[in-house]
């Protein structure tokens, strides 16, 4: 089909269709208009065609190649495409933005913001949609710009912002101009607001993680919510004086809730930085770790719950709460239900923010660390019980086999363990649940009304050691060696070696393939998922490259504690360390991942079954696992749950009723993302975007839809 017949078709289902105000998640039958499914975020259709009797039918209905995968599989799609009058909305692993005949999979057009190589290979998972009549406007984030895109033409909106870009530093202090700010989640739109948050550094010298509302027409700052608060803000006083002049962090990045009746918008944020060294940000911290209900239209608190008080740990709120529905006494009460990385369901009523389920502040072990002053309590819910473990001991070693076993148990005797929330040390700290959960990013499918949701989980320990930045004759004088373990060991590791996963290559050897003007210009924009470190000082780039490329040793001072004007940590970090046995597989008995239906009525688990297998292992002898996973389950009225995630690279059907599988297909790259479902015609759809890229698979570019036969 020409791009002018593209168009007249295009033009003809946007202006001509039937179009629902507002897309609200109430009003959705056949579409997917919003991130996450809708409003509440709850992963839900009310669409049955495709059901527990006909699964087994399902074939790819369509796919779409939507770019070029990084060939180092360090390219990824964690998209949740929307989709809204019979066109699918997405993005690609180089963050174009385009739209399909949702029914075809056939390209209409597509939308390049030529970001430039900082953030080409970053993730995007999704974008936002707001229309008045036929002004119809698609808001996407690359690199550290919102866009206002036309969704009928992909053109431009060139009266929005700046000539059609609003930069996401806007209304920020002047410290967060030089500094990583961008987003990876869809903001929400409450009337003509696109209320959106942010990714900013994990480390020293981040940028401050506000909350802000922009007009969609205009592009104009309506409302900040200071996560970090200010002098004479509510929360001001559980940080230093002066910490909002310096500490950065405690931002949204994982979406946000709305419920567009009580104008109520529920934001959870993740950890303050530094993650793992609070000595400069004594106190509780608020607004990090929290669940924020703010007024939608003003952006002013009505109520918050802090999941976890400085936080060390980097315990981020990991995915948009659900808003359900749960009975009291023979009563509907409007509910909020917050996962956590911990395995921990928090259930609080939706407007006054009372936890429904009684809250316990337990003692937790106390940090040795130089410098820190952590807290001595942390809230844990009596109900629902944890959905995952939360000690790993020895009880808990991997039990594949006996020389696992016993590899595993001879490295755990040399760490710290034992106690939930156990600190990290400069022994080793084993972090269970792992740093990726737990729960993550992907959601949580819910059946609002009957008050059960379904959520997918990882049990994987991780090890974790903090490194003094002492003088060292032996190691710190090196020209920036201080300034690299400070900046870039967290990914590269402590020897430059890269990181297990293959996400963080390795810098050995790097001068002779890059020259040191390339490689200024790397760490001065940025490339694939490293961000630019234009922020620090030229010297210290400098002092950098020259430690890395081995080019001259000079002798640097090496402070004996934190420097209190420059707000710098006495520690650095090993990096994120899965812990694996002698063979590859995680340190832990099986299951390594789950998928569990949770009753939030009565806060009991219904049923958990192993989601995703090694399939050498299951023909072992060994009962299916379940692995790693990243990207959430979907659930319809037809009594299916579909959800990819798992490592193994398989698309999975499962009975919400029993968790029993009834349906899987291998997928060409792993399907790391959530999965939409509509309706085209009289047919039902799902489409899932294959990125892979994670858990050392192999990177891909495909959607896939799938209809029955």
């Amino acid at each position: 089909m020409s791009k002018q017949l593209n168009f007249i078709f295009i033009m003809f289902l946007l202006l001509f269709t039937s179009c629902r105000p507002d897309h609200a998640a109430d009003d959705v039958n056949v579409d997917w208009p919003v991130y996450l499914g809708g409003n509440d975020s709850n992963q839900f259709s009310s669409l049955d065609q495709i059901n527990k009797g006909n699964v087994q039918q399902l074939k790819v209905a369509w796919t779409y190649n939507s770019g070029k995968a990084d060939p180092n599989n360090r390219s990824q799609i964690q998209c949740n495409p929307i989709i809204i009058d019979n066109v699918l909305y997405g993005t690609s692993p180089e963050l174009r933005l385009f739209a399909l005949h949702a029914g075809t999979g056939e390209l209409i057009w597509e939308f390049d913001p030529n970001v430039n190589e900082a953030f080409s290979m970053h993730v995007n998972r999704g974008v936002t949609y707001w229309e008045n009549a036929n002004d119809k406007r698609l808001f996407m984030t690359a690199g550290s710009n919102l866009y206002a895109i036309d969704a009928l033409t992909g053109q431009m909106i060139r009266s929005f912002g700046d000539n059609g870009i609003v930069s996401l530093k806007e209304g920020l202090d002047n410290r967060s101009q030089d500094s990583y700010v961008v987003s990876k989640t869809p903001g929400i739109v409450y009337e003509n607001k696109l209320i959106i948050g942010s990714v900013v550094s994990e480390t020293m010298g981040a940028a401050s993680g506000h909350i802000r509302a922009f007009n969609v027409l205009t592009g104009a700052m309506e409302w900040i919510f200071h996560t970090i608060p200010l002098p004479g803000e509510y929360g001001y006083d559980t940080w230093p004086k002066e910490a909002y002049t310096y500490a950065g962090g405690a931002n949204n990045w994982s979406g946000m809730s709305l419920d567009p009746k009580k104008g109520i918008v529920y934001c959870p944020t993740g950890s303050a930085a530094y993650d793992f060294w609070g000595g400069d940000r004594e106190g509780e911290n608020l607004f990090a770790n929290s669940l924020l209900a703010l007024d939608a239209n003003t952006g002013e608190r009505i109520w918050h719950f802090q999941t976890v008080h400085h936080d060390i740990l980097d315990k981020d709120l990991p995915a948009p709460p659900n808003l359900i529905q749960v009975e009291r006494e023979g009563q509907k009460i409007d509910a909020v239900a917050q996962i956590t990385k911990q395995g921990f369901i928090f259930l609080f009523d939706r407007v006054s923010g009372e936890p429904l389920f009684p809250v316990d502040e337990i003692p937790v072990p106390s940090s040795d660390l130089k410098g820190e002053l952590s807290w001595p309590t942390q809230p844990v819910p009596q109900l629902p019980k944890p959905i995952v473990p939360q000690v790993f001991d020895q009880e808990l070693v991997t039990n594949i086999d006996s020389t696992s076993h016993t590899y595993v148990s001879n490295i755990l005797k040399t760490l710290r363990t034992g106690e939930p929330f156990t600190p990290p040390s400069t022994q080793g700290t084993v972090i269970f649940p792992g740093f990726d959960g737990g729960s993550e990013w992907g959601g949580v499918a819910a059946d609002a009304s009957a008050g059960i949701i379904y959520v997918n989980s990882n049990i994987m320990p991780w090890i974790h050691m903090m490194v003094p930045l002492e003088a060292n004759p032996n190691e710190n004088t090196v020209a920036g060696r201080r300034s690299y373990l400070k900046n870039c060991a967290v990914c590269h590791g402590q020897q430059q070696e890269g990181d297990p996963s293959g996400t963080f290559p390795s810098l050995q050897g790097i001068q002779e393939k890059y020259s040191k003007e390339e490689m200024m210009k790397i760490v001065q924009t940025g490339k694939g998922f490293m961000p630019s470190f234009s922020h620090l000082p030229t010297t210290d780039l400098e002092s950098i490259l020259a430690y890395i490329r081995e080019d001259r040793l000079v002798e640097v001072h090496i402070p004996d504690s934190p420097d209190t004007k420059t707000h710098e940590a006495p520690f650095t970090h090993t990096g994120y360390n899965r812990f694996f046995d002698d063979k590859g597989y995680p340190a832990v008995k099986p299951p390594w991942g789950t998928l569990t239906a949770v009753d939030m009525n009565k806060g009991e688990l219904i049923w958990q079954v192993p989601l995703g297998e090694y399939e050498e292992l299951t023909a072992a002898g060994i009962s299916k696992t379940g692995t790693e996973n990243y990207g959430g389950p979907v659930l319809t009225a037809g009594g299916v749950i579909f959800i990819a995630a798992s490592k193994d690279e398989y698309f999975r059907v499962f009975d919400k009723d029993n968790g029993a599988e009834l349906w899987k297909y291998k997928l060409p790259a792993g399907g790391y993302a959530t999965p939409s479902t509509y309706m085209v015609g009289s047919k039902q759809f799902v489409v899932i975007a294959c990125g892979g890229g994670k858990m050392g698979t192999p990177s891909g570019a495909n959607y896939i839809a799938f209809a029955l036969e």
